[in-house]
């Protein structure tokens, strides 16, 4: 099957929908394709937590007090201008949404904001404390339903970017339930795929966070930038089972409430790795940084919980206290068979988002003409850690300026498409042999532990060059031509698609995290503890044939954020 339209966008959470509205709004013809159901999937739709913006509702406050807070989060890498362009234009996507009812907590007739950590003052705003992301996509569904121009692909699943004399002109795909291939003939194509979360084995988004929007930009020869930082949370949810809440939803009750950390032996453990000027009132000690190494180590000294965390507890806080501040969530607990007055709940630090992505200018252009990007699928913004609250936040500025310089461009050019360009890509997949293979659900899992135990929150030379030995084994393993089941709905199809995107991306986060010879933000070296001046650089990844190459850049500042 063959399509044309002015505007691909690939990925439907937040920033590929604002991006998919937007550029309607200019008056281009837009597909809005993705692997799951539009706007179903992402890590838009799983967020219960809350959204920056510099609104200044119930406080004073300026689009440059959230960038201060902002660039200093990302400890000297942040990308300036991209930052500035978040907190300015936050508010203003905030309000928008709040035009088109997505409901957002009120006090006094004034949009709720609360104190986050990082921020210098409330600044956040939210729509419950558990419903923020359900609420954000459904009000971006219905702007879709509403909006006339774009047509809505689900289960298509993009395997390469097609380029012709070196411009984006569009997409070769597979409908993953018929295993037709699909190939897609765009003026632009805006890549809004989400992050990598799912290259390890525990990880807060869905399934289909496993890198493909950085595989499909490095293979279409775009550069990334900040690989090596990968965001982890220390107390996602581990145990017992937990269905329809956010697996990162224990921070807001450990703060607030004092929940205390066991080990496995059933003592507290904070006071053990906290530094001397530690807070603690009785509420918490361990900043996340701290508290992930904190649970990390106790589970490597044969300490852990039984399902390899550690204990969450809050029995020493009163069932009428914990009504209070959390009542609904206490009955969603309820429902999943959680009574926090009589249970310990098992945590453990969790993949939960990625700084790193497709180096992009003010226009979210990548380095290709044509080839655009918004999201988390960007690098650049959050530097080498990202402030609490400006996810969601840039999903909407990014993924709204995406789709308005891509319609832009797609309105002013003409279409470069060819079936040439597109004929490497559909023979491959054509090429789809029935044959004996290694079980690659297996690879997968392999390679999420893989990722998990010698590229997680704390890195060493060592754990890092066998990663990248193992990395580069399973890459030769895979072959360079998928297998099929010879069936129309081909898992053994999907799965080496998947594996070759992950695979790539697994070596483009351990290569910049083997250079960067410091500890900084979410990049931690415990064979280079400290924080070096001299490494106030970005990584600069692009693709060598089947090598990572690696330049260094300083990063790109606006002293006048006007």
């Amino acid at each position: 099957m063959h399509l044309e339209t002015d505007v691909l966008v690939i990925g439907a959470g937040g920033a590929g929908m604002y991006a998919a509205l937007e550029a309607a709004r200019a008056g281009a013809q837009v597909i809005l394709a993705d692997r799951s159901l539009i706007g179903r999937g992402g890590a838009t739709v799983m967020a219960q937590m809350t959204v920056a913006a510099a609104l200044g509702e119930q406080t004073p406050d300026s689009w440059e007090f959230h960038l201060a807070d902002t660039l200093a989060a990302g400890r000297g890498l942040c990308d300036e201008r991209l930052s500035a362009m978040l907190c300015r234009e936050g508010p203003a996507r905030i309000r928008e949404m709040d035009a088109w009812k997505v409901g957002w907590a009120r006090h006094d007739g004034h949009i709720t904001q609360i104190h986050a950590p990082g921020h210098d003052r409330a600044r956040c705003v939210y729509v419950d404390v558990l419903s923020t992301g359900p609420a954000v996509s459904r009000t971006l569904r219905t702007q879709l339903n509403l909006a006339s121009g774009i047509r809505r692909i689900g289960d298509l699943a993009i395997v390469d970017i097609v380029l012709r004399d070196g411009q984006a002109c569009g997409a070769v795909a597979v409908h993953l339930s018929t295993g037709q291939i699909v190939t897609l003939a765009a003026k632009s194509v805006v890549i809004a795929t989400g992050g990598l979360t799912r290259l390890y084995r525990r990880n807060s988004a869905s399934f289909n966070m496993g890198g493909d929007g950085y595989a499909l930009a490095l293979r279409a020869g775009a550069q990334l930038i900040d690989m090596e930082f990968v965001q982890f949370f220390p107390i996602g949810h581990l145990a017992p089972r937990l269905v329809g809440m956010d697996p990162i939803m224990w921070d807001p009750f450990r703060y607030k409430l004092g929940g205390k950390l066991l080990n496995g032996e059933m003592r507290e453990f904070e006071d053990d790795y906290a530094s001397a000027d530690a807070r603690n009132d009785g509420t918490y000690v361990l900043t996340r940084d701290r508290a992930t190494y904190a649970i990390s180590k106790e589970v490597e000294a044969g300490r852990g919980s039984p399902a390899g965390g550690a204990y969450l507890s809050f029995q020493h806080v009163p069932e009428s206290e914990l009504r209070r501040s959390f009542g609904p969530v206490i009955d969603k607990l309820a429902a999943n068979g959680i009574d926090l007055t009589r249970q310990l709940v098992e945590v453990a630090p969790i993949a939960h988002y990625h700084m790193g992505g497709i180096r992009v200018d003010e226009d979210m252009l990548s380095t290709i003409p044509g080839l655009y990007a918004c999201g988390e699928a960007i690098g650049g913004a959050n530097g080498a850690n990202r402030l609490s609250g400006n996810a969601i936040t840039e999903a909407f500025v990014f993924g709204a300026r995406a789709g308005q310089t891509a319609a832009a461009h797609a309105l002013a050019n003409a279409s470069h498409w060819s079936d040439e360009a597109a004929a490497t890509t559909v023979g491959m997949l054509r090429a789809a042999d029935k044959r004996d293979t290694p079980n690659l659900s297996v690879a997968v899992t392999d390679l999420q532990a893989l990722m998990a135990d010698k590229v997680g929150p704390f890195r060493t030379d060592e754990k890092l060059r066998e990663a990248l030995v193992e990395i580069d084994r399973m890459s030769s393993e895979l072959g360079a031509t998928p297998p099929s089941t010879g069936e129309s709905f081909d898992p053994l199809l999907i799965d080496w698609l998947d594996l070759r995107n992950m695979l790539q991306v697994a070596k483009a986060v351990a290569t910049p995290a083997l250079a960067r010879t410091e500890s900084r933000g979410a990049h931690q070296r415990e064979d280079h503890p400290g924080l070096e001046e001299a490494w106030t650089l970005n990584q600069i990844i692009t693709l060598d044939g089947a090598d990572i190459a690696l330049e260094r850049s300083a990063p790109l500042s606006q002293k006048a954020h006007a």
